[in-house]
């Protein structure tokens, strides 16, 4: 079963947005094989009985998730998953790198439990319609109808699903993101400008625990500036930065006086320059990188339910 365990996942990871839920799914789902053999069931496809289990129970997750999304304080992003910068983790996190960015996985949001399981199994993953409709336990023309209407609401949202860049635009994003942290750390205003598209929005995740913006700052000047004052601040506290790769993007991850993570960044670059900056401070979404040493690693089975 471990050779189904990266996909299996990805799929957790984009139907919630929590590495630990996420982690969760897949436990229950290998549990449930292992409960169903030993009632005696004969199970021919393992492949087909795990995706199924696992969809299923992240539509579940999703339908009771939306009411602490409702009551949670600030803008909601995702629970990062980080790899270091020389590009080593466990095999989940390569399967996250074309498709999962936190911007997809905020755009998902504006979708119900199901739309988001169609939307993502054919889209992010590229089953079929037929595989989509044995997966989600619907119709295959009911899944071409809700497909239909989570891509017309995920476009009326002003958004666009953008694959991971190749090897050659990523090193170029990666000495983007590298000048673009210098410049931040040093306050060089007129460097992060220039690398800063027109209607640049940098998106904070505090949760009500953290210090983080109450709701996105655009606008390439104030973006600068908060970008500035904060890692200013934070210097003044002993926080260190190292870059990393988030959600399959350029960014960095912040660490206190301590060696915990204080926060984790991504940059979603578009034609050379920074469209978006997602933050996350909220350390229930942090707790699972743990040390510096284990950024990378992917946790201990444990439930982050309460990060929302």
């Amino acid at each position: 079963m471990a050779s189904y365990r990266p996909l299996l996942f990805s799929i957790a990871y984009g139907m919630t947005g929590s590495v630990g839920d996420a982690e969760d799914i897949v436990q229950d789902a290998f549990l449930g094989v292992t409960r169903a053999r030993q009632a005696g069931t004969t199970i021919t496809d393992l492949k087909a009985y795990l995706t199924t289990t696992v969809t299923r129970l992240g539509i579940d997750h999703l339908r009771s998730a939306r009411v602490r999304r409702e009551t949670y304080v600030g803008e909601w992003l995702p629970e990062p998953v980080v790899v270091p910068a020389d590009g080593s983790g466990p095999a989940e996190h390569a399967e996250l790198a074309d498709s999962l960015s936190m911007a997809f996985l905020v755009l998902l949001e504006a979708l119900s439990p199901v739309e988001r399981a169609v939307f993502l199994l054919r889209e992010a993953f590229g089953y079929g319609h037929a595989d989509v409709a044995r997966l989600t336990g619907k119709t295959e023309a009911n899944c071409r109808q809700i497909l239909t209407r989570a891509r017309q609401r995920i476009a009326a949202g002003g958004q666009r699903h953008d694959s991971a860049p190749p090897p050659a635009r990523r090193a170029k994003g990666e000495e983007l993101a590298r000048r673009f942290f210098e410049a931040a750390a040093g306050g060089d205003m007129d460097a992060l400008l220039a690398m800063l598209a027109p209607d640049v929005v940098l998106h904070g995740d505090g949760g009500g625990k953290a210090r983080a913006l109450g709701k996105p700052a655009a606008e390439p000047g104030r973006v600068a500036q908060l970008l500035v004052t904060g890692l200013r601040r934070a210097r003044m506290f002993g926080v260190s930065l190292r870059p990393a790769w988030v959600n399959g993007r350029p960014g960095a991850v912040l660490y206190d006086a301590e060696e915990r993570v204080a926060s984790v960044v991504e940059l979603d670059i578009t034609d050379g320059a920074i469209q978006a900056i997602h933050s996350i401070a909220n350390p229930d979404k942090l707790s699972h990188l743990g040390p510096v040493s284990d950024v990378g690693r992917l946790p201990e089975r444990r439930s982050t339910r309460d990060a929302g």
